[in-house]
């Protein structure tokens, strides 16, 4: 047996930008942060012929092309296999839907578990390649390539995507005290609304392809709060990184209509009077986790808990994907 994890992730500055029809025009920069939320993918050989799958649904079939599942279909294809004889099971944490990567993280425990099974090796950055061939390429979907990157290498990392598709990844060299002030201070509160990352990223994909002056104006801008969040980490000026990502969420609310709600806002304001120094939502918008930096964790918490808003409490990953078992 094989078991294989992948972190989920918390968008840090210059989301949005990893789009290939933003990145492919204009480059794209971000910053993400593995956490210690997993996705598992366990592969075993079972006695009988035949692909057994379980995860939110149980899957018994013969061939690679009657799989249902399509994340799972176009990885066992990718492995060219003649006459399959495998069983899948997967895990997750943190529920698909929230804003933390989740089908990136899925796509690349799942490979790495596959290819550990198979006794092959293959590189963070080669894993972090295939996972978005298949999800971007194979399947189509209007998303970006952070989630595949940050899961397979871990860590605080910041991702340039070319042009050209490239991607060159650099951890960040923080200060082991920016480190803990990060970790303590970020905090983490679970909206109670789930939705898909396509149906939201869809309208900026379209409008990037058209060049669209608005949308494109946002996201240089959102790149640039990007680099701007790098270097504050950096400097170890956790203050004022949290006053940049109260500035990126005035920005990316202004992407879709569909970015947030009543509720998610007004949360929002709650949130700033009460010990937030700022904050948006994690990941594509519509729903997830509100993150806030905060000053008053007590104060805080205490209003959030007002609102049935549920902490997830986490600490950064550096890791990556990896086999816990074989």
């Amino acid at each position: 047996m094989i078991i294989a994890r992948s972190p989920l992730r918390i968008s840090l500055g210059g989301g949005g930008t990893d789009l290939p029809s933003y990145y492919k025009e204009h480059g794209g920069f971000l910053l993400a942060g593995a956490i210690d939320k997993y996705v598992y993918a366990t592969v075993m050989r079972p006695f009988a012929p035949g692909i057994y799958l379980k995860y939110s649904n149980l899957e018994h079939v013969d061939l690679v092309k009657d799989v249902q599942h399509p994340i799972i279909r176009e990885a066992l294809d990718e492995l060219n296999l003649r006459t399959p004889q495998i069983e899948i099971t997967t895990l997750a944490d943190i529920p698909s839907g929230t804003g933390l990567g989740s089908s990136g993280s899925f796509t690349t425990a799942l490979l790495k578990a596959l290819y550990s099974h198979y006794r092959k090796n293959i590189h963070p950055k080669e894993l972090a390649e295939l996972a978005c061939k298949i999800e971007l390429e194979k399947l189509g979907e209007p998303i970006g390539k952070q989630d595949q990157y940050i899961a397979a290498f871990g860590g605080i990392t910041s991702f340039t995507f070319n042009p050209d598709g490239t991607v060159l990844s650099e951890p960040l060299a923080i200060s082991t005290e920016t480190l803990h002030n990060l970790e303590d201070n970020l905090l983490l509160f679970f909206t109670g609304i789930s939705r898909s990352a396509s149906s939201i990223l869809s309208d900026q994909d379209k409008k990037s392809k058209t060049s669209d002056n608005a949308m494109l104006d946002n996201l240089h801008f959102t790149k640039a709060l990007g680099v701007q969040s790098r270097d504050a980490l950096l400097a170890g000026d956790t203050h004022g990184f949290g006053l940049l990502m109260h500035e990126h969420w005035a920005h990316k609310k202004r992407r879709s209509e569909g970015m947030s709600n009543e509720f998610i806002n007004n949360a929002y304001e709650i949130a700033i009077k009460n010990g937030a120094i700022g904050g948006k939502l994690v990941g594509a918008g519509g729903g997830g986790f509100l993150m806030f930096y905060s000053n008053d964790k007590d104060k805080l918490r205490n209003k959030m808990t007002k609102l049935n808003l549920e902490e997830i409490r986490f600490k950064f990953d550096f890791e990556g994907t990896k086999v816990i078992l074989s």
